[in-house]
């Protein structure tokens, strides 16, 4: 079990499932609107957005085999406590268990169309594993896209299907809210996998793999991220300015500060003079802690909205 779990990197997936419950039960539920789906169905929504999740990380795992060994030899799962046949297994039930529930929620919501969502998600897990992530640049870009479809998606299935030209005005808004946090989700996810490529740098090198540290070399692309990340800081100094300062949302305004945007300040700085691989993954932690932060600041502005009003 504990191999397995590894496997799929369940610390991840318990991040990507608290982000879409506190979207529902931390947001959207204080929200006077109406929703599409009812908490055991958005649990379903939930499920399957982490077993298809689950299903890209073990077929990364599986194709990636000799790069790992090199990486992070004491991770190495497939081959030792799981075989490949397994593996592959695996990687097909969770698939399919993920892509019907998703053809399930698409039927509930009166919108079969939506399926196609889960199932080029699992598609785009396998090219981004079997292909893409060995591309300049692209790996990067598809992953951090796909977080942020794992936000947006809430959105498509609990608001959109209920949207009607009487409360389209204040449903839209809602909707736009959780566009802007899709976005910061992209932002900084887009960054890890930069640092991650820092971080795995030899042995992509001896994969042939083609990332930006490799195009670049390590000190180019230390620089790259270090310019990058100025871009979130000025986004969310503005945005925390606008929405929550002057709004009188004072709570959320500290929180942001103290817990995202100082993090992100102090990211940058060592991004700077980062060198070593123990540089890099110390990087990845702090980005992971972020949007942990950024994470419960969706319940953190909801409770300061609730109790200002």
């Amino acid at each position: 079990m504990i191999s397995f779990l590894k496997l799929i990197r369940f610390k991840n997936l318990l991040m990507l499932a608290l982000l879409q419950l506190i979207l529902r039960f931390g947001f959207l539920k204080f929200q006077n609107i109406p929703l599409a789906l009812n908490d055991w169905q958005y649990l379903i929504l939930v499920f399957s957005t982490v077993t298809i999740a689950a299903a890209g990380y073990l077929i990364n795992n599986v194709l990636d085999q000799d790069t790992d060994r090199f990486n992070n030899p004491n991770n190495v799962v497939v081959g030792k406590s799981i075989s490949e046949t397994m593996a592959y297994n695996l990687y097909v039930v969770l698939n399919v268990l993920g892509v019907g529930s998703g053809f399930y929620l698409s039927n509930i919501v009166e919108k079969p169309s939506f399926a196609t969502i889960f199932v080029v998600i699992a598609l785009t897990l396998y090219l981004y594993a079997s292909n893409l992530k060995q591309s300049l640049l692209l790996g990067n870009f598809v992953v951090a896209i796909l977080t942020a479809l794992s936000v947006i998606i809430v959105g498509v299935f609990d608001l959109y299907p209920m949207i009607t030209e009487i409360n389209k005005p204040l449903l839209s808004t809602i909707f736009q809210i959780i566009l802007d946090y899709s976005f910061f989700a992209f932002l900084i996810n887009f960054l890890r996998e930069i640092v991650k490529d820092l971080e795995d740098f030899d042995g992509d090198f001896n994969s042939g793999m083609n990332t930006l540290p490799i195009a670049f070399g390590k000190k180019r692309t230390t620089q790259i991220v270090f310019g990058l990340s100025i871009i979130p800081i000025i986004l969310l100094l503005r945005y925390v300015i606008i929405y929550y300062f002057e709004n009188q949302l004072y709570f959320a305004t500290i929180f942001s500060l103290v817990f995202i945007i100082a993090p992100q300040i102090y990211f940058s700085i060592k991004s700077w003079n980062a060198k070593g691989k123990a540089d890099f993954h110390h990087l990845s932690n702090i980005l992971k802690l972020i949007l942990f932060f950024g994470i419960l600041l969706i319940l953190v502005v909801s409770l300061n909205v609730k109790y200002n009003a």
